[in-house]
This record gives C-alpha cells, structure tokens and sequence, in this order.
C-alpha cells in the first residue's frame, strides 16, 4: 500500500489526461472482475484508425489506460496497459468484434495470491460490442495477462469486464 500511496501523483496526473482527453481520443469505462475474483476497474482512452483501404470492415484501436485492481488487507494493485487490437466491423455497422496484443506494467508482482514474477505482463484481449447511433459503445471483453514465461513463476490471470465507451 505505501507503494501505492508513493506513486498516486503519477497516477492523478494520469488520470486527468482520461478525464481530459487530447484531441481525438475516446474515453471508456471498464468494470469487471479478476478470474479468482478480485474486483477491476479500467480507465482508458484509445484513438481509432480507419483501415477501410486494405479492408473496408477493419480498423485499428491504439488503447492505453489504467487498470485497478482493489485488494484486501493493503494488497491493492495497478498497471498501465497499452492495448493495439483489430476492429471487425459487421455489415451493420452497429456490431464489431475485436482482437489485440498488448502489454501492462503492474505496480506490484501479485494480484490477490497470483504470483506474477514480473511487473511486465503480456495482454491478449477480446472483445465484442455494440455502437449507438448517439455515439457511445458498450461491449464486453476477456483478458488474459501472463509474462509468458519470461519468468517463473508464470501463474497470469484473467480480467472479463464491462465496457462503455464514449466517442467525442
């Protein structure tokens, strides 16, 4: 917890470039959940580009964020992720599935009793969601974090949320 208390400047300032986000971005919500039951909350901001001249359903999602993971007893956690993925648009331009490897630096090598061994983890992310015409999205996604065995122990973890995400 102290060190988590130590580094609440760098998150604050961080957070208010979510609040406050540069000009293009998409702020999004996530709510969910750890797969051993820890409760997340992610707060990101993404720029999407439009990859319709190699594919007319396709784009691509830059995302980075926050994710917090609130423990008991002091044993909070949080990272910063950075998450490219795939956009798949359906015909009815109202669905979309995505896809996406990134990575996450975590403040501290465990999450509730998983080991991470490394503060580095690897993101492989998918997602599914639908667009309002008001501009908003809401979908949901499945996370999976590991080192992929830069490290062992190599225990990872899941994180399924719940996503809205506002377009500006």
């Amino acid at each position: 917890m102290t060190r988590l208390l130590s580094r609440l400047p760098t998150l604050a300032a961080f957070t208010a470039c979510l609040v406050i986000p540069p000009a293009g971005a998409a702020p999004s919500l996530e709510l969910g959940t750890t797969s051993e039951g820890t409760p997340t909350l992610g707060l990101t901001i993404d720029w999407m580009r439009d990859l319709s001249h190699w594919h007319p359903v396709l784009d691509l999602r830059l995302a980075t964020g926050l994710l917090l993971l609130p423990g008991d007893n002091g044993d909070d956690n949080a990272a910063w992720k950075l998450t490219p993925a795939l956009r798949y648009t359906f015909d009815g331009k109202d669905a979309f599935l995505e896809a996406g490897v990134g990575g996450g630096l975590f403040m501290e090598t465990e999450v509730g009793d998983q080991a991470l061994s490394t503060a580095f983890q690897f993101e492989s992310r998918l997602a599914v969601g639908m667009r309002f015409a008001f501009g908003g999205e809401l979908g949901a996604s499945a996370a999976h974090y590991s080192n992929a065995r830069l490290d062992l122990p190599n225990e990872g973890f899941e994180v399924y949320s719940l996503v809205y995400r506002q377009t500006l």
